[in-house]
């Protein structure tokens, strides 16, 4: 077994690691001008602090597609995030739709009053969103449907034939290239329907921002920061629990054990 570290998710890793940190002190500051408006009394100062954080937050999408075409495997069960963070992945990140149910969650507080042209530019916003949203989700259907296709399952069996195959001939050097190009076509969707999904979330963002004053997007922006934050910090608790857990039931875990059910 090759226990060298993946290359790729050794990079993203200290990145995401890094950014994570910077989040969270952009939260802390998000968090200080929302509960200390008349200190903010500029609106150019309140757009230029929405830009940083916006700024930030592309970051990861540039980072990570440009790491995405040496492996886009690992960015569909990252490891930088805990199983609870996984357990509600759409596609490699956040579902758009999330940014209108936190919406949905300040629109009725005192200090975040919308008028209703606001709500009417968020529904059209919404729906346009889903639909995007259910175009990427099928776009996905259509590449696992795609990994049963004749061709696939020929390759795999040929894959299969040459790996047990101990005499080298010149069809197996064929069979491999054939196999590798086969491949590189399944992970090059893959790397497009993460894309795709990358871009609705990028522009449901940008949507919602353009369409809320600019204490407004310091709102939104900290509630759904610090919704992130508080699902890595639930993981987190959850991993150390269930680590503590299976340390103390050791005794009864078998090496031949598959899943382990604590009771």
């Amino acid at each position: 077994m090759n226990n060298c570290p993946n290359p790729v998710v050794h990079t993203f890793s200290q990145f995401y690691h890094n950014w994570i940190w910077k989040l969270q002190q952009i939260l802390h500051h998000l968090l200080h001008v929302s509960t200390n408006q008349n200190s903010y009394t500029s609106e150019q100062d309140l757009r230029s602090l929405v830009s940083d954080v916006t700024t930030h937050l592309k970051e990861y999408y540039t980072v990570k597609w440009s790491l995405a075409r040496d492996d886009v495997l690992v960015f569909f069960s990252p490891v930088w995030l805990t199983p609870l963070e996984n357990a509600y992945l759409w596609i490699t990140g956040w579902k758009p739709s999330t940014a209108f149910k936190v919406l949905e969650s300040l629109k009725n507080s005192n200090f975040f009053g919308m008028t209703e042209e606001q709500k009417r530019k968020i529904e059209e916003l919404r729906m346009r969103t889903k639909m995007e949203e259910e175009k990427v989700e099928r776009e996905m259907e259509r590449q696992q449907v795609a990994m049963a296709d004749w061709k696939i399952v020929e390759l795999a069996k040929l894959s299969s034939r040459a790996t047990r195959n101990k005499k080298k001939n010149n069809n197996e050097e064929e069979e491999k290239v054939v196999v590798e190009l086969a491949m590189k076509k399944v992970f090059g969707g893959l790397e497009r329907i993460m894309k795709g999904s990358d871009c609705v979330r990028l522009k449901t963002l940008k949507g919602v921002l353009d369409v809320l004053e600019p204490m407004q997007c310091v709102h939104f922006l900290a509630a759904s920061i610090a919704m992130q934050l508080r699902l890595r910090e639930w993981g987190d608790k959850c991993h150390l629990i269930h680590h503590a857990g299976a340390i103390f039931n050791s005794p009864i875990i078998t090496k031949s054990d598959d899943y382990t059910i604590i009771n």
